[in-house]
């Protein structure tokens, strides 16, 4: 008998997979090729998807946190704000008739103060005062009433926080400066402000009652995303704001008040002087502005026209600060919630006919002169914000292409030598 010799199990499947391969290409050969409905080359990328614009106009849907019956506790508390939000609401809805009465007597004894003598307009005028004195009391409750019926319903906090906020209801305008306030927006703000000394060179108090934003070209590749946000402080290219910065406002009153826009160099040599000054680059005044106003700032650019900053060569960094001031009212007694309830669209705040400034003008402006002059408020409302930039290459184009004139350049003063007079005379008499 012959023994049957076994071959080594590697040579079987190498032998295996050679056949399976023959086969394959026996049957691929017999077919004809055909290429794949939708090629890829490598690895298939998943398409890049971006969010969905999200305002007023294309809401996003609210979603509740827990569907009811999951949690009784959570069901029974949002009963309970429910409950609340009715009872303050019933509430408002008295004081409202109320506040209709009382603006009624208040017409038809304007009305009749207009046409009395000067004897009796002296008691008609008490009597006016007194009643609108308690008219914005009423407004006041009123007001804090629309606060407290909203403010904790959590389909409110939620389009607050998702960039849906309805400016014409009082708590979302609450909420929207509470978060302004109490969330480090304003507190970084201020720091900034109180640390490069911005208070007190150019006004010896600024309190903003408005949430300024400025956005300017971005100096990075950001796709999609062509403007950035300035952090109060932060560093700009000065080829970031050759063309005029955008600004953007939350205004949290509801009348038309006009508002006067700056924006200074505070730190250009004033070798004469041998000190700094300041220059003014924009002025816009008569801006009107209220709660239910665009966002963005519609400056026209015809009055004291942009240039963009320049800091000069030789210097340290220049602090760039924006001011927006709030115009006089209308009214001796200030702004009050009732003048804003009469003013209806009417702009609350005096119409300035400010001149426009002069480019020889522009360099030592003197920002103190130019607000006590035209009763500006800075103390309390308007809003503020600031950036620095240094000199570059692109600044002595802004020169030649836009300024028309020579750059200037600056240095550091030469050390004072006490033995300069020593060194001239001789050391050695022969």
């Amino acid at each position: 008998m012959f023994a049957v010799r076994r071959l080594p199990s590697s040579l079987t499947a190498s032998a295996a997979r050679a056949t399976r391969r023959n086969a394959t290409v026996a049957v691929a050969s017999s077919t004809e090729w055909k290429p794949p409905e939708t090629p890829t080359q490598g690895r298939r990328r998943r398409a890049r998807t971006s969010r969905p614009e999200i305002s007023l106009q294309q809401p996003r849907s609210w979603h509740r946190a827990l569907p009811p019956g999951v949690v009784p506790a959570y069901d029974l508390a949002l009963q309970l704000l429910q409950h609340d939000s009715r009872v303050l609401k019933q509430e408002i809805a008295s004081l409202q008739e109320s506040l209709k009465e009382k603006e009624a007597a208040y017409q038809a004894l304007q009305s009749k103060a207009a046409k009395a003598s000067a004897e009796e307009k002296v008691t008609l005028e008490e009597n006016l005062r007194s009643i609108d004195q308690e008219l914005e009391r009423m407004l006041e409750k009123l007001n804090i009433l629309e606060v407290q019926s909203e403010v904790n319903l959590p389909d409110v906090r939620w389009s607050v926080n998702n960039a849906m906020a309805d400016m014409t209801k009082a708590s979302h305008r609450h909420l929207l400066e509470q978060k302004w306030r109490k969330d480090g927006g304003l507190d970084l703000l201020m720091e900034r402000v109180y640390q490069m000394h911005v208070v007190p060179d150019a006004l010896p108090e600024i309190h903003p009652g408005i949430d300024l934003r400025v956005a300017v070209p971005s100096g990075r590749y950001r796709p999609g995303k062509p403007y950035e946000t300035v952090e109060p402080g932060s560093f700009l290219k000065p080829k970031q704001t050759i063309a005029p910065p955008n600004l953007y406002v939350n205004v949290f009153h509801t009348d038309v008040r006009l508002y006067t826009m700056l924006l200074l160099d505070l730190d250009v040599p004033h070798p004469e002087a041998s000190t700094y000054s300041t220059y003014l680059h924009w002025l816009e005044p008569n801006i009107p502005l209220s709660a239910t106003s665009p966002s963005r700032l519609s400056l026209s650019n015809e009055h004291t026209p942009y240039i963009p900053p320049h800091p000069q060569q030789g210097t340290p960094y220049h602090r760039y600060v924006c001011l927006l001031l709030q115009q006089p009212p209308l009214s001796p007694s200030g702004y009050t919630l009732a003048g804003a309830r009469r003013a209806g669209d009417k702009p609350t705040s005096v119409h300035l006919d400010i001149p426009a400034v002069q480019d020889a003008d522009r360099f030592g402006f003197n920002v103190r002169d130019f607000v006590a002059r035209w009763a500006l408020e800075s103390a309390k409302g308007g809003a503020v914000h600031m950036w620095r930039e240094v000199w570059d290459s692109e600044v002595s184009k802004i020169y030649s292409d836009i300024l028309k004139k020579d750059e200037p350049r600056y240095g550091q003063p030469p050390k004072f030598d006490r033995y300069a007079q020593l060194k001239q005379q001789k050391k050695y008499i022969l």
